[in-house]
């Protein structure tokens, strides 16, 4: 009979085995992609250099097949997202940086207070950007599988921010997911979207806040944002209101939510007759802007107005507690015009 000793040894070697074998499998792979980067043209000591930082992370792995599944309500995520103290730093950091974060938005045409709040919830105004390899990141979930073409593509963006010099490899650290800097931006998102604002010839989203506001604006301007508007309010609905109306939640590919945003559109003037009012039970402004109804919950939960721009924070993530903690924060920091 098998001691319960002699079980936890024998399971251990079993894991031990298990690991080594999948070592052996992450190096064959590993060798797999220094070929198809060699292929693609990208230099031979970059190659070197940037795979001998690729170590296979059980961890990153584990992480990514095992996120927190928390029963949240936007009721409850709001305030653990946008506590007071954040609220209270991100005005305090908008007046430090003032002279610099309008110039950003005037050149960009996106509003300082949405740079501050991406800014702050992406990475805690830049205090947390994650201490993961990037180049182990990318190159262990490209391994895992699941997503192997979409890592393998953030690869190849890596090998490029690399080869253009924005950063040193010993401080090429991002998420565990791979996401980097201040802004958070996955390697192909950097290399779509990120700014040398300082002109100092490198894209410095970790180290450089001019840069990192440029990059956040940016990203904005090109996913559509409208300086003439904010991003939403929230607004109660009359008894009884058709949920037909109401953008719903749940996870669909960005053009099948656009065509859902399509069909909830409407004009304020048209959400008016529909009975829709302000949170104090006031008309809604009498401005000629159309707004989709989202439900970040159900129809018991908070109900919002959204306009264009949050399309364009959609964009940014996919998510509507994201997108709105953003314009919550952003409110909370000054007061929007609509």
């Amino acid at each position: 009979m098998m001691t319960k000793l002699a079980a936890i040894l024998c399971s251990a070697c079993i894991s031990t085995s298990a690991l080594a074998k999948t070592q052996a499998q992450f190096d064959e792979y590993v060798a797999g992609l220094k070929q198809e980067a060699a292929q693609k043209g990208y230099d031979s000591q970059l190659i070197d250099d940037a795979f001998a930082t690729a170590h296979f992370k059980e961890k990153i792995i584990s992480a990514d097949k095992n996120q927190p599944e928390v029963k949240e309500t936007l009721e409850t995520y709001l305030p653990k997202r946008v506590p007071q103290w954040k609220i209270d730093r991100a005005r305090k950091l908008y007046a430090e940086n003032k002279d610099v974060l309008e110039q950003v938005a005037k050149e960009f045409g996106v509003q300082a207070r949405f740079i501050v709040a991406l800014w702050g919830l992406e990475s805690n105004f830049g205090k947390i950007q994650g201490g993961h390899n990037v180049i182990s990141s990318v190159v262990t979930l490209a391994f895992d599988g699941r997503r192997e073409t979409m890592y393998k593509n953030q690869l190849w963006a890596a090998l490029d921010i690399l080869k253009e010099g924005h950063i040193t490899l010993d401080k090429f650290k991002g998420s565990w997911a791979g996401a980097m800097g201040q802004t958070q931006f996955m390697p192909t998102s950097f290399n779509a979207y990120a700014v040398d604002y300082d002109k100092d010839g490198r894209k410095d989203i970790w180290t450089t806040q001019v840069d990192a506001f440029a990059s956040i604006a940016n990203y904005l301007k090109q996913a559509g944002w409208n300086d003439d508007l904010t991003w939403g309010r929230q607004v109660k609905l009359p008894e009884g209101f058709d949920p037909n109306y109401v953008l719903q939640r749940g996870t669909k590919t960005r053009k099948q939510w656009l065509e859902y945003w399509a069909k909830s559109e409407r004009s304020l003037a048209d959400w008016q007759a529909l009975g829709v009012r302000k949170m104090d039970g006031t008309d809604l402004p009498n401005v000629d802007v159309t707004a989709a109804l989202v439900m970040p919950d159900d129809m018991g939960g908070r109900m919002y107005l959204a306009y264009d721009n949050y399309k364009a924070l959609m964009h940014w993530n996919r998510s509507y507690y994201f997108a709105t903690s953003v314009g919550y924060l952003s409110d909370r920091i000054g007061y929007p015009a609509i």
